[in-house]
């Protein structure tokens, strides 16, 4: 059954009044002086751990209430992301998303391509706020994490022993791998970005600028990687703690379109400021930042709508800051069924008030959340 919606649509050529109609897909974009909302394409979370009392590391209860919570933001796409934890729990949680690709639920999520599996294969030297749990990335764990078939993005520190024919593997299982929570110099990047080269794939930088140091004139270890290395995507939270706004503004221009936000959201998002947990940790949520004990910032309770806004209140174009949610992510996963509105594309939706916050959400074609019921 067709749909029908009316508004200012953000398509490829820019913005435009009109009806958009679509099924599952997006049939037909027909121009017209029509009132309406303003609609984009549904936003893609690539690193997200937890929200609305759920967590990954939870099982498929977290996994749906994290999901339906990130839904209500106007994520369409999500890939639920472990923790360095101890490794019966890591697979635990890779097995839990697994089960909930099988079996959704009664309620609407957003779609669930697979999985973030961050660490365990990270540097016990740039933790962050990842407990301390890494495992070397020898074969035989990694066809373990690979066995359920929902890894779609591994983030490594190339310094580790074994770390280049980890990412080998992964990249021949058709996994991302994203570079994060690493020592590494420039030159055992380097060596890693030759790799994917290799083959032939897409790869990226964990949030960009955090838990990887800064850059130098005479060192520009990993950050300066990142920036330098054209074919390499990065994701980067934005919400105003992890990342400042000049910093976000270097990372676009250096980055262009293979920069993309996510929101390394924790399960306090929307519980408001107090206590909190994260990876068996203890946590404390004050003033939009999520910080341990120490004052180490421990994830955050961002989502994607919120992003977009930052965006905005920084002075970027709407079609860019959009890019930064649904384009470009959906680019670097290899999703080329969706972000953006076009004709063949997923019917992922969402409509945004004045204020750019969202009023209803569409996943697939089917309503989701808000005035789409």
């Amino acid at each position: 059954m067709s749909r029908e919606l009316r508004g200012l649509l953000l398509t490829p050529s820019g913005l435009q009044r009109g009806t958009i109609r679509f099924g599952e897909r997006i049939e037909e974009l027909l121009p017209g002086d029509v009132d309406g909302p303003l609609i984009l394409p549904g936003f893609i979370d690539s690193h997200v751990h937890g929200g609305g009392g759920g967590d990954t590391m939870d099982g498929p209860d977290g996994v749906r209430a994290l999901a339906q919570f990130h839904l209500r933001h106007g994520t369409t796409t999500i890939l639920p992301t472990t923790m360095t934890n101890p490794w019966e729990r890591v697979l635990g949680a890779l097995e839990g998303v697994r089960e909930v690709r099988a079996e959704p639920g009664d309620g609407p999520l957003p779609d669930i391509p697979g999985a973030h599996l961050e660490g365990p294969f990270i540097s016990p030297r740039r933790l962050g706020a990842q407990p301390p749990c890494t495992q070397l990335p020898e074969p035989d764990l990694i066809a373990q994490v690979l066995e359920p078939g929902v890894v779609r993005v591994v983030t490594i520190a190339p310094e580790l022993p074994g770390a280049l024919e980890a990412a080998r593997t992964f990249a021949r299982a058709g996994v991302r791998v994203s570079v994060g929570h690493t020592t590494a110099s420039y030159e055992q990047v380097l060596d890693l970005a030759v790799l994917m080269r290799e083959e032939q794939t897409e790869y990226g930088f964990t949030h960009l600028f955090n838990a990887m140091g800064g850059i130098e004139g005479r060192d520009p270890g990993v950050a300066g990687a990142a920036l330098g290395l054209l074919d390499a995507h990065a994701e980067l939270i934005f919400d105003l703690h992890h990342v400042a706004p000049g910093s976000f503004h270097a990372a676009r221009a250096a980055k262009g379109k293979r920069l993309h936000f996510v929101s390394d959201c924790i399960r306090a998002a929307g519980l408001g400021d107090g206590p909190s947990e994260l990876g068996g940790q203890a946590v404390e949520v004050s003033g939009g930042a999520v910080r341990l004990p120490d004052g180490t910032l421990a994830g955050s309770v961002l989502t994607l709508d919120q992003a977009l806004r930052n965006a905005l209140a920084c002075g970027v174009q709407l079609a860019q800051a959009s890019d930064l949610v649904s384009g470009s992510p959906a680019r670097y996963l290899g999703l080329t069924d969706r972000g953006q509105l076009a004709v063949g594309m997923r019917a992922d939706l969402v409509t945004l008030d004045e204020e750019y916050r969202v009023e209803a959400v569409w996943v697939g074609g089917r309503p989701a959340f808000g005035g789409a019921h």
